[in-house]
């Protein structure tokens, strides 16, 4: 486990070039603080779960069950999204958030198709397997970090970006799912 840390930390700090004055404090936060969260127990054993539950879907699968994600966004019966908030790991990762006084405003992880398995706060979809904070982490393999662009939010008034890793089994070494954390980069310098 020392020495998937240890790789993890290394490639977290192999910074190819600054693409926001604000990557390289994201990537020294996701070293002090979030790679211990990427192999809590708790979290392993909630993305090995979804795998076998979702083990041999296909992309219609998928798909449907994204539209059925995003027409629950924002409305009272949520059987689709409720599992994914309703879990001990996205209590875990709620508590994370809590925890960092501001930092960290949200959290999920994916499965190795690149769905929710557990989320602080609901997402606008349920599939994230399109998007570049999978297809840059858990497609490239162990140790991959994908820092995005720092964007203004309305909503919060504040500077917001996200950073995304693969999660990788302790045991095996190999890529099981991806974690991304939206961070308050004001707040990290």
């Amino acid at each position: 486990m020392k020495s998937v840390l240890a790789g993890l930390a290394l490639a977290a700090l192999a910074t190819p070039g600054l693409a926001n004055p604000y990557e390289a404090s994201m990537r020294d936060y996701l070293e002090s603080e979030l790679l211990i969260w990427a192999f809590d127990p708790v979290i392993i054993e909630a993305v090995r779960a979804h795998n076998v539950e979702t083990a041999g879907i296909d992309q219609a699968w998928i798909d449907a069950a994204d539209l059925r994600w995003r027409a629950e966004v924002g409305s009272a019966n949520q059987p689709t999204i409720g599992p994914v908030l309703n879990n001990i790991a996205s209590d875990f990762l709620r508590a994370q958030i809590e925890a960092s006084a501001g930092t960290v405003v949200e959290v999920f992880i994916m499965d190795a198709n690149g769905l929710n398995v557990a989320a602080a706060v609901p997402t606008s979809d349920y599939w994230q397997g399109d998007e570049a904070k999978f297809q840059q982490t858990f497609d490239v393999g162990p140790g991959a970090v994908f820092v995005d662009e720092v964007e203004f939010d309305e909503s919060v008034q504040a500077y917001l970006g996200q950073v995304s890793l693969t999660l990788t089994d302790p045991e095996t070494n190999e890529p099981i799912g991806a974690m991304t954390v939206g961070l308050n980069a004001e707040m990290l310098y």
